[in-house]
């Protein structure tokens, strides 16, 4: 895919979820593999409103988060994208910050069961509704350079897991390419709609 063609669908992603809620304000960041070797990322810039974004506002990346394409600053989470697409050989990378996703990821404990619910099979490769999906959940910072590597160790402990949770803060997930991280993010931002209202408050300290 060229270079326009992922800046104009990480537009569209950006509309999307912006109109449902999940990235408001300057919140959330995109990613999109450009070229896997070198590896070069097409990305989404740091303190800009992704209900609004233009294919020109889209920055291009090199494999140490340098910017090679485009003007303004790459997500403060570039590393994560750059981690995540190392250890998953993912083609895309999506980061919401949803009110569910927000609430859930305050649940005690360092991670997130789900179960049961028949959406769990939009998830790439389950076929069950009995599948147990496990979010980590880690803990926010504020440097996610140094945290990289603590990251791609996550990864490689729950080589199972679709995404993560970052306590107080939101989702990453990601797919074989935009369509596929899109659905995902589509399917655990229902899923965890669907079990904040199930449980309400009441699991809250």
């Amino acid at each position: 895919m060229s270079r326009a063609e992922l800046a104009t669908q990480l537009v569209e992603v950006g509309r999307q979820f912006y109109g449902r809620g999940w990235v408001l304000g300057t919140s959330g960041n995109f990613s999109a593999v450009l070229s896997p070797d070198p590896l070069r990322l097409s990305i989404t810039p740091s303190g800009v409103d992704k209900g609004s974004l233009s294919p020109g506002d889209i920055l291009d990346i090199d494999q140490h988060g340098k910017v090679l394409t485009g003007s303004g600053l790459p997500s403060a989470e570039t590393s994560l994208h750059l981690a995540i697409v190392r250890a998953r050989g993912a083609g895309a990378v999506l980061h919401t910050h949803s009110v569910w996703g927000t609430i859930l990821s305050e649940a005690p404990g360092n991670g997130l069961v789900v179960q049961g619910y028949e959406m769990l099979k939009g998830l790439d490769g389950v076929a069950s509704h009995e599948h147990r999906e496990w979010l980590p959940v880690i803990e926010n910072t504020q440097d996610w350079e140094a945290a990289a590597p603590s990251i791609t160790a996550l990864l490689n402990t729950y080589p199972e897991a679709h995404g993560f949770l970052i306590r107080s803060h939101g989702l990453y997930t990601w797919g074989r390419d935009l369509a596929e991280a899109k659905r995902q993010v589509e399917i655990l931002e229902f899923l965890f709609e669907v079990m904040g209202r199930k449980r309400g408050m009441t699991w809250q300290p």
